[in-house]
């Protein structure tokens, strides 16, 4: 394991697994621009026990019950690689919130900004139900600006949002925070 990673709520499917898991994240210096640190979790994704390791410790680290949200949506693109096998873990459908024109129309979308630029997030018009619940799920929180245009558009939809699931939280940056009183559960934390 990093000595930089920090075991949070990976913790719940037992230390061995959790230091198992944590060894197969890498960290890229320097990209994707100087002076960023990338912390680069495919390498559980290619390993058979460490994916299974993941997917154990989402479910067991869930911010709310199971029963208290109806789907599960990822955010694109590293949402989607662990997203809908969780759905499919929980018995939950998988919603799709993708960069902008991505997806056929009709679609609902959210433009927000990011520390460099605009960017737009969307999913198909019939997507979300008027009143279900949303566990929004991704790889990383960071300064959150993702996860609270997914918010935001879940609601505009008519959705309400169940809560939080991170993998990874980088430490310092607040992005928590942004996101407001909702439930969350992050699996590991690390230094930005």
């Amino acid at each position: 394991m990093a000595s930089d990673i920090h075991i949070r709520q990976l913790e719940l499917v037992g230390r061995d697994k959790a230091e198992y898991m944590t060894s197969l994240f890498r960290s890229v210096l320097g990209f994707p621009k100087e002076g960023i640190n990338f912390r680069d979790f495919m390498p559980v994704l290619e390993d058979a026990k460490g994916l299974q390791i993941l997917l154990e410790g989402l479910e067991k680290a869930l911010p709310v019950p199971a029963d208290s949200f109806d789907s599960v949506a990822g955010l694109e693109a590293r949402g989607f690689l662990f997203g809908p096998a969780l759905a499919a873990r929980l018995g939950k459908g998988f919603i799709a919130v993708r960069k902008a024109g991505k997806l056929p129309p009709p679609v609902i979308g959210e433009d927000y900004t990011l520390e460099y630029g605009q960017a737009r997030v969307e999913v198909e018009s019939d997507a979300v139900s008027s009143g279900e619940r949303v566990l929004i799920v991704d790889d990383l929180i960071a300064t959150g600006g993702t996860a609270k245009a997914a918010t935001d558009l879940i609601r505009k939809c008519g959705g309400t949002i169940a809560g939080f699931s991170f993998v990874m939280q980088l430490e310092g940056l607040d992005g928590i925070d942004s996101l407001g009183p909702y439930p969350t559960s992050t699996l590991v934390s690390m230094p930005a």
